[in-house]
């Protein structure tokens, strides 16, 4: 199984560009490694987007989801540092997504990233999590590395920058396909997991992104 954690948070948001340089030092000189440092946390991947959504993501996995609502993460989220307060209020269309993985195949991680977001109605959810675990096995999908269902809490999902808005797809699935070309993992979310394949489940937006870079807990000095 590729991913050792069982939960993720998943971050997203757009910057102007005049303060993109200022928003990218951060993330790279300090946010990311303050996050994986925090107790049950395993590793955190930066990813730009190259066709839909927001422009940058990012994903963070953790043992368990019961780390992100841990004393040691809420902790880090009550005690950010200057830097990050900073960068945090220039967000613009701030997405966040906490969740378990509940189902995932392949070996390894992939450079390019499919993501396909799915709001099932609340009857029929073991099913469709029986139908979409067979799917997420590479078999002989050329280029493809791994695939995973993370499902969202809502109660955890709320935003950073306005906690207390309204969020209607706080409890939305969302389908990882890891390859090596992005061209490879969009073709498969065409494929095999557009509304022909799920004609009873709304998709409600797809997106492909290219990894920036990725840091583990057992490389921090």
């Amino acid at each position: 199984m590729p991913l050792t954690g069982r939960g993720m948070l998943v971050t997203s948001m757009d910057i102007d560009p005049a303060e993109e340089a200022e928003f990218n030092r951060w993330y790279d000189r300090e946010h990311l490694a303050e996050r994986v440092g925090i107790d049950g946390f395993i590793e955190a991947r930066r990813y730009l987007a190259h066709a839909g959504g927001v422009k940058y993501l990012s994903t963070y996995s953790t043992q368990n989801i019961e780390v992100l609502d841990s004393p040691a993460y809420r902790r880090a989220l009550a005690n950010q540092t200057e830097w990050s307060r900073n960068n945090i209020a220039k967000f613009r269309n701030m997405g966040r997504v906490i969740g378990r993985i509940t189902a995932s195949g392949g070996q390894g991680r992939g450079a390019a990233l499919a993501i396909i977001r799915l709001r099932p109605a609340p009857d029929g959810q073991d099913g469709l999590r029986r139908r979409l675990a067979e799917r997420l096995e590479p078999g002989a999908r050329d280029g493809i590395i791994s695939l995973h269902l993370l499902e969202s809490d809502p109660a955890l999902s709320k935003s950073l920058t306005d906690p207390e808005a309204s969020n209607p797809g706080a409890g939305d699935w969302y389908i990882f396909i890891e390859g090596t070309e992005i061209d490879v993992v969009a073709g498969v979310a065409e494929r095999d997991f557009d509304a022909s394949n799920l004609p009873d489940v709304p998709i409600v937006s797809t997106g492909t992104y290219r990894l920036m870079w990725d840091l583990a807990r057992h490389e921090l000095g």
